[in-house]
């Protein structure tokens, strides 16, 4: 077997967590059209509790002091972010989070954000998984035109090699809690 990167305590345990509960093996075609002989159903580690929990230890250590909110793209933001603002509460972090929807909503409360997000916030952009950094990038084009600033973006595993260029081509820091290096594998495949 390949000799796994070295990570921090919580870093393993979650590493371990998502070997266990999120790589599937066999023939998959990803979002992106590319074939793949593994697949990242990371909501099976950020819908568990004790998955939740480590997401939430591992995005805290990394998270900017001044942050006040949390959120992305719905679907696969929305267990991190909300997990991650349940369990920050349980340690006196008050995070506010929310969701960005993938079409604007005409009826009731109106556009892509639902939930706590208020102009000026600081703001962390989470996802799940990302291959290519595209999701990441729209929540925060959505977040910033509401008026808040994005202070980090992160995502539990990052399967792909682009988003960091992405990010940072967008003046956001972006920080991944594993990458697919991490998990052994080649991010290319």
């Amino acid at each position: 077997m390949t000799q796994l990167p070295e990570l921090s305590s919580t870093g393993a345990a979650l590493r371990e967590h998502v070997l266990t509960h999120s790589v599937k093996r066999g023939e998959f075609t990803l979002k992106s059209g590319a074939k793949s002989s593994w697949f990242l159903d990371t909501k099976q580690t950020a819908c568990r509790p004790d998955g939740i929990v480590l997401v939430a230890e591992a995005l805290l250590d990394i998270l900017p002091s001044d942050a006040t909110a949390i959120g992305g793209l719905t679907m696969g933001a929305d267990p991190v972010a909300f997990g991650v603002a349940a369990v920050a509460a349980t340690k006196g972090r008050m995070l506010r989070s929310f969701s960005v929807r993938k079409e604007a909503k005409d009826h009731g409360v109106t556009g892509r954000l639902a939930g706590a997000l208020l102009p000026d916030d600081r703001v962390v952009i989470v996802e799940d998984t990302t291959t290519r950094g595209t999701s990441l990038l729209e929540a925060v084009e959505v977040v910033r035109a509401f008026g808040a600033s994005v202070v980090l973006a992160s995502v539990i595993v990052d399967r792909g090699t682009t988003c960091a260029d992405l990010c940072a081509a967008e003046g956001v820091e972006y920080r991944p809690l594993l990458t697919a290096t991490d998990l052994g594998f080649d991010p290319g495949t």
